[in-house]
């Protein structure tokens, strides 16, 4: 029987690591250390189908930690795909999540013993010393922070493991951010931290106007615009706050204005951007001229969240003391970096103080365990999509487990393969396509007499048809051609400023009008003949059908797309009983013309002008 997936390993890894053995280093992300790099990008011939393995989901037993590896909605993702999961018992229990929905998801619940021997353990935080015991040589998925518990990653390593560190997802790599439990997890700590604020404010976020009173809208500021940053940002404008926030990457101007906040700038010419996703450590001039503008709007501020916090290292002190003396009583600082020392003076990790002139701040490290369904459920969702992910996504094997270093989210993320302690490649996002010259701008601009040539060009041919039209021995002729003209200019204005938004339902309207046409081909038609007679009165025969065609349709359209923007308790119209009105003007039309009285036409063309009109 296999035991667990060392047999994956092959012997170009097992040499690797055992050159590798006291060497590794783990930095963010160090130089190359190692010459035998290439040998390690080999494939693994053969993979492992889901059938035979099992995935194992473990209770997190970290202090404050209410969140669990894998939910009942993953769960079951991974039981369609064919693994079999087993659950220790109670695992999902401070998720919200009982024993029977895992088993409802397809799930074994087992005992502790059994779900840490697993072909694959998922686990949120780092295991311990006795709990990595426990993996032995099989394979762990966990946020590890290598950089920090090397220990950890040598005892594993000795154990003939494989681990995957789910924090070291490229974070430049596009797909990646499906697997990206880091931000999965921010997200949720800005959406909680706007939360918290609001449960230590004393005030409404939304600004009110009452019989009672007067009600201001909270003042928020944002201190760092990365994921968690932009959370709070959008939590807290959804909310009702005037919200402004300030990150040391300009890139990020836009992000926040997207959202509805302000971004706030330092007048000082240097760019944060680290590389990876993160920001970078600012020279000593940038962060004095930053000190001068957060001084001022921190005190202004009625909530201010704070989230700067590099990787390893300790949080840049954003909020001093003195600043926090400036701010308002009942104000609350709510410091996402203190976990690393935070980001505000006087913050106290994983508790709520007061400052002496009453400012509330709150340095929660836990916030995403105090939403442990959601945190759960996206967290399980990235780790299952990252394991289905491992062989198929280069392989084109589908339903098989393979270790590719091909692919750019394994080989980040695979930290120890079989024993053999590895560093992870840096992901190098594709450089763009190289910009197209245009050619239409390369060409030079045309000489400015064209436009001129062109429109006396034109004007030219206009006069020549007006004075071949003034040939004609009939003086009706150019009263009607006037006419014409200025009639097709009216129209010609009256629809180009019509705004493009409102031409579907508009033009259907102008459509109608235009049907007046109807009245001209009913002049040329003949008053007793039954039946037309010559090129004029079949002309007129033809316009007024086609008018009419215009004037129904154009009505009916216009109705229909008016129709699209009723809602259900708008009036009931009655346009119906205009009929009454037009059926009387009509009937008394009709015998103006049985009398043999002319005035009867005059009339009509009036009616219809002053209708068309209003």
């Amino acid at each position: 029987e296999e035991r667990g997936l060392a047999s994956l390993g092959t012997t170009t890894a097992m040499a690797y690591g055992a050159l590798l053995a006291s060497t590794v280093c783990f930095a963010p992300r160090p130089p190359p250390l190692f010459a035998a790099r290439p040998a390690l990008r080999a494939r693994v011939v053969a993979g492992t189908p889901y059938e035979q393995l099992t995935v194992g989901v473990v209770k997190e037993r970290k202090e404050r930690e209410r969140r669990v590896a894998q939910s009942p909605e993953s769960v079951a993702l991974l039981v369609k795909k064919g693994f079999r999961v087993v659950v220790e018992q109670g695992a999902g229990a401070d998720s919200l999540f009982g024993d029977d929905a895992y088993v409802e998801a397809g799930a074994t619940v087992a005992s502790r013993e059994e779900a840490w021997g697993a072909h694959f353990i998922t686990k949120i935080n780092p295991p311990t010393r006795e709990e990595a015991k426990l993996v032995g040589d099989r394979t762990l998925l966990a946020q590890i922070n290598p950089s920090k518990n090397t220990e950890l990653v040598a005892q594993l390593a000795g154990q003939g493991a494989t681990v995957f560190a789910l924090d070291m997802i490229p974070r430049l790599l596009s797909r990646g951010q499906t697997y990206d439990t880091l931000s999965s997890q921010t997200n949720i700590a800005g959406y909680r931290a706007v939360v918290e604020a609001s449960h230590a404010f004393g005030r409404f976020f939304a600004g009110q106007m009452t019989a009672a009173g007067k009600v201001p809208p909270a003042k928020v500021l944002v201190l760092g615009c990365g994921v968690a940053g932009l959370a709070a940002v959008q939590t807290a404008k959804n909310l009702g706050a005037l919200v402004s926030a300030y990150d040391v990457r300009p890139v990020v101007r836009e992000q926040v204005e997207s959202l509805g906040g302000s971004f706030l700038s330092v007048e000082y010419e240097e760019d944060g951007d680290g590389g990876g996703g993160y920001a970078k450590e600012m020279s000593d001039g940038y962060k004095a001229a930053e000190q001068a503008m957060l001084t001022e709007a921190v005190a202004d501020a009625d909530i201010v969240i704070t989230t700067a916090l590099i990787p390893n290292r300790p949080a840049p002190t954003l909020v001093k003391a003195e600043t926090v003396a400036r701010m308002r009583r009942g104000s609350v600082i709510v410091d996402l970096a203190a976990q690393n020392g935070g980001n505000v003076e006087g913050t106290v990790k994983d508790s709520a103080t007061s400052t002496p002139n009453g400012v509330t701040i709150l340095g929660y490290t836990d916030l995403e365990s105090r939403l442990p369904t959601t945190s759960s459920n996206l967290f399980g969702n990235n780790v299952a999509k990252f394991l289905l992910s491992v062989g198929p996504q280069t392989t084109g094997r589908q339903g098989e487990y393979e270790i590719d270093l091909e692919d750019d989210a394994v080989q980040g993320m695979l930290l120890v393969q079989a024993g053999a302690t590895r560093e992870p490649e840096a992901y190098v996002a594709p450089a763009p396509p190289p910009a197209q010259k245009d050619e239409a701008a390369a060409e030079a601009p045309p000489p400015e007499w064209r436009k001129y040539a062109r429109d006396a060009t034109r004007l030219s041919v206009l006069g020549g048809c007006l004075l071949a039209a003034g040939l004609s021995p009939d003086p009706k002729l150019a009263a009607m051609l006037t006419t014409f003209s200025l009639a097709g200019l009216a129209g010609f204005q009256a629809v180009l400023g019509v705004p493009p938004a409102l031409h579907s339902p508009l033009m259907s309207v102008t459509n109608a009008i235009s049907g007046m046409t109807a009245v001209g081909g009913i002049m040329l038609l003949p008053a007793l003949a039954a039946r037309p007679r010559g090129a004029s009165q079949l002309l007129g025969a033809f316009a007024l059908l086609v008018s009419s065609v215009n004037i129904a349709g154009g009505f009916l359209v216009t109705r229909k797309m008016l129709g699209l923007f009723r809602r259900p308790d708008d009036p009931k119209e009655y346009f119906s009983l205009y009929g009454a009105p037009t059926g009387l003007f009509l009937a008394g039309l009709a015998a103006l013309s049985a009398t043999g009285r002319a005035g009867g036409v005059g009339v009509a063309g009036l009616a219809s002008g002053v209708l068309c009109i209003a």
